[in-house]
């Protein structure tokens, strides 16, 4: 797990060491919004009647693993690419772990670029860092459970 998570632009070893140790098993939400919300990166509502009003993330989650989403975000200011360590994590990965993090790279620099100009640079990186946490429950997702050694 911690090996797939580094397939992400932004996350290096240490930030996936915190994601694994912090969220556990990423199979036990059975949705993305779920981790989402477990990292407290989903947007406060108060509604009445037909009103409706978002406001800012709730911030009730776990704290630590909402900060590495948020760091990992930052990455998504640069242009696409893959090169130098990133290239080196991404060997000897399956393929579909790879696929998946490049279309990642492509969605949240994407969503930065549309998003930084209309709300500004550090709502678009909120939003960037939950789109980010969909992106590492779908890793969580497609890898089967290790046995642990004896």
């Amino acid at each position: 797990m911690i090996r797939a998570l580094q397939a992400f632009r932004g996350i290096g070893f240490l930030s996936a060491v915190t994601i694994v140790a912090e969220a556990g098993d990423l199979r036990r939400f059975r949705t993305a919004p779920q981790l989402m919300a477990y990292a407290g990166t989903v947007p406060s509502e108060s509604s009445s009647g037909s009103k409706h009003h978002r406001g800012a993330i709730t911030k009730t989650g776990n704290s630590l693993l909402r900060h590495v989403f948020g760091e990992a975000a930052h990455h998504a200011r640069h242009a696409p690419r893959v090169a130098g360590a990133l290239k080196q994590r991404q060997a000897d990965l399956p393929p579909e772990i790879v696929e998946l993090a490049w279309r990642a790279q492509l969605r949240l620099h994407t969503r930065y670029r549309q998003l930084g100009s209309r709300i500004g640079r550090p709502k678009a990186l909120t939003a960037v860092a939950r789109e980010l946490a969909g992106f590492i429950w779908a890793v969580g997702q497609l890898l089967e459970e290790v046995p642990a050694a004896a």
